[in-house]
């Protein structure tokens, strides 16, 4: 009874996902130019390797949104050379399979949210303006500036039946109620009412015209290592999209299913999937949240749903490709808008304006660049930002505590000295964390601390230095030797210790000059500046 509960589930969540995606895939593959086949046989291959290959999850597999905009940019910049971008479908496949035998995808996690809701929001507003062409029946364009320099200079050339189709799809996917979507989703719904309008009509519109029903042939790349050398750069861009978004489905189904997936077998599987789309002629694919999302809500639980959705898809190629071959692109840009729109981050759009600065200036910097620049450049940019603008915070936050020293047997002679001639001993502190961010901070405070004798540095943290802070402790030792102070070194850390004393840093100081204990570093301060008073007293 179980086992049959679990079939029903799966095979109702297979349906869902299998119904909200054949619009999705047809769309996606017209706009990379691989044709709307390439995109139903990559999903269809990418999800039976991820069953077998990928975790047990309902992960229903295929191309994306960010894929789609990674892949159409490749074929232009490519001038449409079909064999280069297999070539580079293969070798992004490859890279990803290599990929996920690293600890890549345990660091994936770390990314801040504002780079990944940049990129999410720029692919969104791609997607919308790249579909405005279509959608007023003019010729689409494969990256932002194209397309809109081509809609504004070709406005005296829009079709008319293409303005009246789209807005009835847009009216559809926009206007259908939440609880009809659940029942029929509204892309579907628009694909069969709009198809059936425009053909009824006999509406003047481009369409899908040719999908191919037959099985895909293996196409075995042809490369040399200039080709691979010359691709090498588009490649990765497409593995780092391809495992990103992967496994930012897999956080969103671990979240609803209560498990915890193997990330590194997700990617392998992806991996593995997407060199045989490519080697078929097939678009590339990731884990796509949409498509498990409707799975899991169906009742799909384990990785059957992933076999049975292919099966659907492939039912649904064969049976309707008449069908299929008469939808308009006007339809299709439509979809694509909802899409893009869903696309986009309303959650964070809500609260932006209390968002912190730094968040913010991370946010535009990757959206400007994903829909303006390129995508790759768009979030490594944002990850380093983040990063510096996280650094300046722990820098600013780093800072030295003074901390004088008396002692009542010194007596108002030795006071009197130490007035006289500054000898003094003082206790600093580092508060938070000495990195390269704080390194040049701290070394230009020890400057207004200079004229002491003894002088105690605590660093209170456990945590190891990075070569700039060792550099940094380098380069205050050797400041106060020339100023004749002498350091006295407090460590909470025998980690730390051994790290320094492999550095030198310990001999430098002195091991006898080196604590783990602050009060026994200043009653050692003590005695020595006792000394150097009856020194300086017999002189």
């Amino acid at each position: 009874m179980f086992k049959l509960k679990l079939l029903i589930g799966d095979t109702f969540g297979a349906l869902s996902s299998a119904i909200v995606a054949l619009p999705q895939l047809l769309a996606f593959g017209v706009v990379t130019g691989l044709g709307a086949s390439a995109g139903i046989w990559g999903a269809i291959i990418l999800c039976i390797v991820t069953a077998i290959l990928g975790p047990k999850v309902p992960f229903i597999s295929g191309i994306t949104g960010p894929v789609t905009i990674v892949i159409a940019s490749i074929m232009h910049a490519l001038n449409g050379d079909i064999s280069a971008v297999i070539l580079i479908l293969a070798m992004a496949g490859i890279l990803q399979t290599v990929l996920s035998l690293t600890s890549f995808p345990s660091i994936v996690k770390y990314m801040p949210y504002p780079v990944i809701s940049g990129f999410m929001n720029g692919i969104g507003v791609i997607l919308i303006i790249m579909q405005l062409n279509p959608l007023f029946g003019l010729s689409a364009k494969s990256n932002t500036i194209e397309s809109l320099h081509y809609f504004i200079t070709n406005l005296n050339g829009i079709n008319n039946d293409a303005i009246f189709i789209g807005a009835i799809t847009l009216l559809i996917v926009f206007a259908v109620p939440k609880k009809l979507n659940k029942v029929i989703p509204s892309q579907v719904l628009a694909l069969i009412i709009c198809t059936f309008i425009s053909i009824k009509m006999g509406l003047n519109l481009t369409r899908i015209s040719e999908v191919s029903i037959s099985l895909p042939q293996i196409h075995i790349p042809q490369s040399n290592l200039h080709d691979i050398i010359t691709y090498a750069h588009y490649a990765i861009t497409l593995a780092i999209v391809l495992c990103v978004e992967s496994l930012l489905t897999g956080l969103v189904a671990d979240s609803l299913l209560k498990t915890k997936t193997s990330s590194k077998r997700l990617l392998f599987g992806q991996g593995i999937g997407n060199i045989c789309c490519a080697l078929t002629g097939s678009l590339s694919g990731t884990a796509a949240t949409m498509r498990t999302v409707a799975a899991i809500n169906s009742g799909a639980t384990t990785r059957l749903a992933i076999l049975i959705n292919p099966l659907i898809l492939a039912i649904l190629l064969f049976k309707f490709s008449g069908f299929v071959a008469q939808i308009p692109l006007a339809v299709l840009a439509g979809i694509l808008i909802k899409i893009g729109f869903d696309i986009i981050d309303m959650k964070l759009l809500k609260v932006i304006k209390f968002a912190p600065k730094d968040d913010l200036y991370v946010l535009f910097l990757v959206f400007f660049l994903t829909v303006f620049y390129n995508l790759i450049v768009a979030v490594g940019a944002g990850i380093v930002f983040a990063a510096l603008l996280y650094a300046k915070r722990i820098a600013d936050k780093t800072k030295l505590v003074e901390k004088r020293i008396f002692d009542s047997s010194i007596t108002e002679i030795e006071k009197q000295v130490e007035k006289d001639f500054e000898h003094k001993i003082r206790v600093v502190h580092i508060e938070g964390q000495f990195f390269f961010g704080s390194a040049t901070q701290l070394i230009s405070q020890f400057d207004e601390l200079l004229g002491t004798k003894y002088l105690i540095l605590d660093y209170s943290s456990e945590d190891l230095m990075d070569i700039s802070a060792i550099f940094a402790l380098e380069d205050i030792l050797i400041r106060l030797k020339s100023q004749k102070i002498k350091p006295i070194l407090v460590l909470h850390n025998k980690d730390l210790y051994n790290q320094l004393e492999g550095h030198g840093i310990i001999s430098q100081i002195g091991e006898n000059r080196v604590f783990f204990d602050e009060t026994e570093a200043i009653n050692y301060a003590k005695k020595c500046f006792d000394r150097y008073i009856i020194r300086k007293d017999n002189v």
